[in-house]
């Protein structure tokens, strides 16, 4: 989608804040105990109540308002009845659609008390995050999203999966220009201005592939070690990003 407009701009910003304000709630009442569809259910209380529909059930039939990924699964997890422990991981995927415009965010969070490994590892990918998404300018190649994540990653020693990217969105869920987290020299294609994307680094201890569950859904992590993700959709400018999911 490319951001021809104030109306269409408002319109962007109306849908990010609504899957910001669902992962945000979502991410509070993540404790030890609590379960993947207890924590689904919030999430489809505020699409009603605001009048949004869950991107991955409206684009893929997803068994699931969200996608929910514990552990070593990295994504694409679909909400179930176990119950949440302590000392893990849990990602939330939030994404959305309203008047016919998506937008897409993502969490991990700690389950209760993390070890401070798991909470570097956390750290250092949301920072990966932001430095990408401030480095995405009009006019500069794509390939700056994958440098500055890969920079990022391979300062603190984390690896990076593989076939998972960030990705356009607006006027769908998922729509080009494909991002990659890793730094491809040879990918040319250029940002343009007012084009709406999300950056979602996947950063990880020890694996760079991922595996798909017999569910057809989860993806987990294919050499082991622990994951994290974050996410956000903004429109491209050729200055500081519009952040429209934080």
């Amino acid at each position: 989608m490319i951001i021809d407009g104030p109306e269409a701009l408002e319109k962007l910003k109306e849908i990010g804040a609504i899957c910001r304000d669902v992962r945000m709630a979502m991410g509070e009442a993540v404790r030890p105990g609590i379960t993947p569809l207890e924590l689904d259910a919030i999430a489809e209380k505020m699409f009603a109540e605001r009048g949004a529909r869950s991107a991955p059930i409206l684009a893929y039939k997803f068994p699931g308002q969200t996608c929910i990924s514990v552990h070593d699964a990295v994504a694409h997890g679909i909400p179930g009845d176990q119950p949440l422990v302590e000392g893990q991981l849990v990602n939330i995927d939030v994404s959305a659609e309203k008047d016919g415009v998506f937008a897409d965010t993502g969490e991990s969070f700690a389950i209760g008390k993390i070890s401070p490994d798991l909470q570097k590892l956390l750290d250092v990918t949301k920072d990966a995050q932001r430095k990408a998404m401030f480095a995405a300018r009009a006019g500069q190649p794509v390939n700056v999203v994958g440098k500055a994540v890969q920079k990022e990653a391979y300062k603190h020693n984390y690896k990076i999966i593989e076939g998972l990217n960030g990705h356009g969105v607006g006027g769908w869920i998922h729509e080009e220009p494909t991002v990659p987290n890793l730094y491809y020299p040879r990918d040319k294609e250029k940002l343009v201005e007012g084009q709406v994307i999300t950056i979602e680094p996947f950063l990880t201890t020890e694996s760079r592939h991922y595996v798909e569950d017999a569910d057809g859904w989860t993806l987990r992590l294919a050499e082991g070690g622990f994951g994290a993700q974050f996410e956000h959709t903004f429109v491209v400018t050729k200055g500081a990003p519009i952040v429209v999911t934080q």
